[in-house]
């Protein structure tokens, strides 16, 4: 249905090299303005800037009321968002969503390129990130990297907050049974991620190496399409392991495997029974982080090795 269309997206300029790897984006329109920056005159040049595109449809994916302003002053026809903010003059095309029966963030997101009355067609397309093995090479020369290993990757890190992070005893001690001092596990993530990397090395004694805040973004992406296997929090490189149809483990504390899943049949959800997640918080609120440290890294090896078998 929407084979033809001309793709284009609004977005932070951190977001380039992931667009740049997605073959149905056109072009990246970057979006210079700061979470809850409002600049009125900033974003209408940035709007008639855009008129000449004679764009047919904006697809609003934020429900604030300054994400829609833009397309509305770039005279876009067809504006398309969920119901927030008060956005009824900006938008012309609101819709609401079922919760049950769209119980995932991409679902939603997916009505929003359908008419109102129809549901996207379920289930999902994978999301796919493209890297070529010369990509990949070129990688790990800039790194000092070994080209012909398939390394396991851990990514340690998670922006939202510590409740989604599994602790770095746990990282540590699964890099210990994966990893040794020639072929280490390799640590994956920003450069806000660079401490936790380092006490994962100290306590794998040899058997991790920490690349966290050593990459771009886009050499991330590369190393990640060269793993074996790939451990991660619910994070962004988690989906970006899975938009590279790598084997993958997920963990979840206090996020939800059924709002924000990895799209991929090659990925394993691992998660506590534990009645208080998902509490969606930041932060634990009881204190424990029982539900991420109840998930023994014998668990998480078990499920490796059935992975493995599978």
């Amino acid at each position: 249905m929407h084979g033809q269309l001309a793709l284009d997206v609004l977005a932070p300029a951190w977001s380039a090299p992931l667009l740049r790897r997605m073959a149905e984006v056109r072009q990246l329109i970057v979006n210079p303005f700061a979470h809850g920056e409002f600049n009125f005159a900033a974003r209408r040049r940035l709007a008639l800037s855009l008129k000449g595109e004679a764009y047919d449809q904006a697809i609003v994916l934020p429900n604030s009321w300054k994400s829609a302003l833009i397309p509305f002053l770039a005279g876009i026809p067809l504006r398309t968002g969920f119901v927030g903010e008060s956005r009824y003059f900006l938008l012309n095309r609101l819709q609401r969503y079922d919760e049950k029966a769209l119980p995932q963030l991409a679902q939603r997101y997916a009505k929003l390129a359908e008419a109102v009355s129809e549901p996207p067609v379920l289930p999902l397309a994978r999301p796919r990130l493209e890297s070529t093995q010369e990509q990949q090479a070129a990688a790990r020369q800039a790194l000092g990297l070994p080209i012909a290993t398939a390394p396991v990757v851990f990514c340690p890190g998670a922006e939202y907050g510590p409740a989604k992070r599994w602790p770095a005893k746990h990282f540590a001690a699964l890099a210990a049974e994966l990893g040794t001092a020639a072929e280490p596990v390799w640590l994956i993530g920003s450069d806000k991620d660079q401490a936790v990397g380092e006490e994962i090395v100290r306590a794998a004694a040899g058997a991790a190496l920490n690349l966290c805040g050593k990459t771009t973004l886009e050499q991330a992406i590369d190393l990640i399409a060269g793993a074996r296997l790939v451990v991660a929090n619910d994070s962004g490189l988690m989906h970006v392991a899975a938009a590279l149809d790598r084997p993958l483990l997920a963990l979840y504390g206090s996020s939800s495997p059924r709002y924000t899943p990895p799209l991929s049949r090659y990925a394993k959800i691992i998660a506590t029974d534990i009645a208080c997640s998902p509490c969606f918080q930041r932060v634990c609120p009881l204190g424990h982080f029982k539900c991420l440290e109840d998930l023994t890294p014998q668990q998480v090896l078990l499920q490796i090795n059935h992975h493995a078998d599978a």
